[in-house]
């Protein structure tokens, strides 16, 4: 069994397979959001970790490998920062602690680019939207999303397509709309697909 884990302070996306050999079977796509309020910041991440230990301990067993995508560390704010990889690191302690195994760590561009190879083309268009000259595309590298204009929402297409590997999961809705939080989950998924394709364990699809 498998877990991945994508963490943020707010929502932890989790994502549970059954590794099948080539291919990994998913058995569970959830998400824990601790609806805690502190006025001491460090206290609030400290509870958090409790309440994903508690998760642990209650539903999840016989784990034989974890994943964990690394925090994205693109804001300019410093504390944003250390608080990102402060509660990734408590995150990864609970992990060891209570699994009883090392955490595997996985960046968000390679997570996406492994677990979906498809969003990898070469850009068309400039930013303004207006088609780059066939000498410039010729001068391009494929990257993520080239095919799709720069301000797509990333985490929405690679919630469609989690979705359409999965039609059986459950996806969280709210006056008809969709929770922010069914991206964590996604996120998860794609961790723990990229990690395993980047291995050569599991083969694309």
């Amino acid at each position: 069994m498998l877990l991945a884990l994508d963490v943020s302070t707010t929502t932890i996306g989790i994502a549970l397979f059954e590794d099948m050999g080539t291919y990994g079977k998913l058995k569970l796509l959830t998400q824990i959001t601790p609806k805690i309020k502190t006025k001491n910041k460090t206290e609030e991440l400290f509870r958090k970790v409790e309440v994903f230990e508690e998760y642990l301990k209650n539903n999840i067993n016989n784990i034989n490998r974890v994943i964990i995508e690394e925090p994205l560390l693109q804001s300019n704010n410093v504390y944003t920062i250390a608080t990102l990889l402060r509660f990734n690191g408590m995150i990864s302690k609970s992990v060891y602690d209570y699994l009883h195994i090392i955490p595997e760590y996985i960046s968000s561009y390679d997570a996406r680019k492994y677990a979906f190879p498809e969003l990898m083309s070469i850009r068309k268009f400039k930013k303004d939207g207006s088609p780059l000259t066939e000498k410039a595309m010729a001068k391009n590298k494929p990257v993520l999303f080239g095919a799709h204009s720069f301000d797509v929402d990333k985490k929405d297409i690679l919630w469609q397509i989690v979705a359409k590997y999965e039609p059986d999961v459950k996806w969280e809705y709210k006056n008809d709309k969709l929770k922010k939080e069914n991206y964590d989950m996604s996120d998860a998924y794609v961790v723990a697909l990229g990690h395993m394709h980047k291995m050569g364990i599991w083969i694309p699809r």
